[in-house]
Order: C-alpha cells, then structure tokens, then sequence
C-alpha cells in the first residue's frame, strides 16, 4: 500500500492531538513515573539507575505512548475528513463510536470478568473518554483539513 492513498490531515493538527492524548496517557501513567522516579533518587550513580530495568521500561512506556497517541491523533483526524464531520455534536458522535468500538468491551472486560475495583476502571475508563470523544471535539475544534475550501 502506497502512502499516497492515506488521507491527508493537517499537520498541526496530529502534532497538537498528539501532545493532548500524550498528556492524557501521562496521568495515567505517572504513579509508574513516579515509582521510577523514587528509584532514581535511591540509585547511587545515574549510570547505575540509567542501566536498570525500571528507566528501559520507564522510557519504552513513554515511547510507545508518544507513538500510540500521533497514530491515534492521525485516525481521529482522517476519520473527522473522511466522514466531512465539521460540528462538536458530530465529533462528539464520531468519538463515541470509536470509543464503542475500541475501549467499551475492554472496560466491560475488566468490571464485570476480571472483577477489578470500579476506581481503577473508572480512571481507566475517564482516560479513554478523554482520548476518544475529548480528542476528536478537539480536533475539530483546532481543524484537520489540510485544505479546508475541499
């Protein structure tokens, strides 16, 4: 599959939906940075702590989550054109599918099969609001078209 055939989105648009679903995967990934940090300061040397298995997965974690939230941004953006979406009501619409589709069956999964505290998917699940129907409204809001008179 050749690149050409990937809907076009402006730009500015994944960059700053990057840094919005960075930011909402960051809250939910600080009590591991926090930990990390803790066992920063006890190390000895730096080296000693830049060699450890907590700052590999510290930084493996925040690296995938940059990855994860342009790929993301870059969906929601090109679903948005795709679909001619162009109010907050339907991209609120449009990020509750994907939400529905993406993120709802793994919630439901952790209540009601894997019976975890409702706190803890209650976070998860606030963070996966955001990330959906709260990136799509901002994406609108900012404009992903990279040529908006199309």
């Amino acid at each position: 599959m050749s690149l050409h055939y990937l809907p076009p989105v402006k730009p500015s648009a994944i960059a700053l939906g990057t840094f919005f679903n960075h930011g909402v995967e960051l809250a939910v990934l600080s009590p591991l940075f926090g930990q990390t940090y803790q066992r920063a300061k006890q190390a000895d040397t730096k080296e000693e702590f830049l060699r450890s298995k907590e700052a590999t997965g510290a930084a493996v974690a925040w690296g995938t989550s940059l990855v994860g939230s342009a790929l993301q941004s870059y969906g929601v953006g090109a679903l948005i054109n795709a679909t001619g979406t162009l109010s907050y009501k339907g991209a609120a619409y449009l990020g509750g599918l994907i939400f529905a589709a993406t993120s709802a069956p793994g919630i439901l999964v952790q209540l009601f099969t894997e019976k975890r505290p409702f706190d803890t998917v209650g976070v998860n699940a606030a963070a996966k609001i955001f990330e959906t129907i709260g990136l799509s409204v901002f994406l609108t809001w900012w404009g992903t078209r990279t040529n908006p008179f199309d």
